[in-house]
């Protein structure tokens, strides 16, 4: 009984990240066609942001220091208004929900990179992946969506780039306890989105249609909610490996659901630089997991 119990929420979990993170490309891809994109992302996170944050507070959470609270927010900004909010301006220029999942893939790869400046060692399996990595995002970069739209496919590496660095800086600094982090994190991504919706002349043109409205309420709920939370349960009860192996399951979802469902078509060379970068990624996390490094972590201030 108890190992079910242990078990429920360990799967429950790895589910809702897999599915449920892989499925906000497509979400995305169908909110932009009646909403700006940052407005749509500063929406999204600031709606979720403050009932979360309403949460943990009922709950009886405290407020967190000044410093912790600081770092959230550039963690913020980093991740959701660079990392997120790129990705939704590229989709809204008509790049595939699937490729731009295939792209964001790449986060382990320049993570493992960004590491080393915080004296992680590294092993030579991750630099195999490193390089296979780069052949995948070149291969995909050479025709076909992405090589019609290099300001899209500039934007998603941009994404992926900060969303590396945010992730392996953040783990690094004193933030706020469980989910008042995450809570602080899209608040502050909500009002930067917003103000750059607003300075940048973004307006809705017509009032969203149905389709619109339950794609930014999925992307609310169980995009930023649900699954931050499912994240953060993984992160504090299973491996990093274990934890971070959405990153190469959640482009197979979102290409799987363009395809079917949004009319989205990929070419071969395409699908050939999916499975090139997924193995890159599976290579990084092999090498995590199976060659353990010393690690000498810097001090940050």
């Amino acid at each position: 009984m108890t190992r079910r119990t242990t078990l429920l929420p360990l799967i429950t979990s790895l589910f809702i990240l897999y599915v449920v993170w892989g499925s906000t490309y497509f979400a995305i891809r169908i909110g932009v066609e009646s909403w700006p994109p940052m407005m749509m992302a500063g929406l999204r996170f600031l709606t979720a942001g403050v009932i979360l944050f309403i949460l943990v507070r009922v709950q009886g959470q405290p407020l967190p220091d000044w410093r912790s609270t600081v770092n959230a927010a550039i963690v913020g900004i980093l991740l959701l208004v660079i990392g997120n909010g790129l990705v939704t301006i590229a989709e809204q220029q008509n790049v595939p929900s699937g490729l731009a999942a295939v792209m964001v893939a790449t986060v382990p790869l320049f993570a493992m990179c960004f590491s080393r400046l915080f004296g992680i060692s590294t092993r030579w399996i991750e630099w195999v992946g490193i390089a296979v990595g780069l052949v995948g995002i070149v291969l995909l970069n050479s025709g076909g969506h992405l090589a019609g739209n290099p300001w899209g496919a500039l934007m998603i590496l941009l994404a992926a780039i900060s969303w590396a660095f945010g992730s392996v800086w953040g783990s690094r600094i004193a933030l706020p306890k469980g989910a008042m982090a995450g809570a602080i994190e899209m608040i502050t991504a909500g009002v930067v989105l917003l103000l750059l919706s607003s300075v940048s002349g973004e307006h809705l043109v017509a009032m969203p249609d149905l389709r619109g409205f339950l794609a930014l309420g999925y992307l609310t709920l169980f995009g930023s909610i649900i699954a931050i939370n499912a994240y953060m349960y993984l992160i504090r009860n299973v491996t990093p490996a274990v934890a971070t192996s959405y990153a190469y399951v959640n482009p197979v979802v979102a290409v799987l659901l363009g395809t079917s469902f949004g009319d989205e078509m990929l070419s071969q060379r395409e699908w050939l630089a999916l499975a090139i970068i997924i193995a890159a990624v599976v290579l990084v996390t092999l090498g995590k997991t199976l060659f353990p490094a010393k690690t000498a972590i810097k001090q940050v201030s």
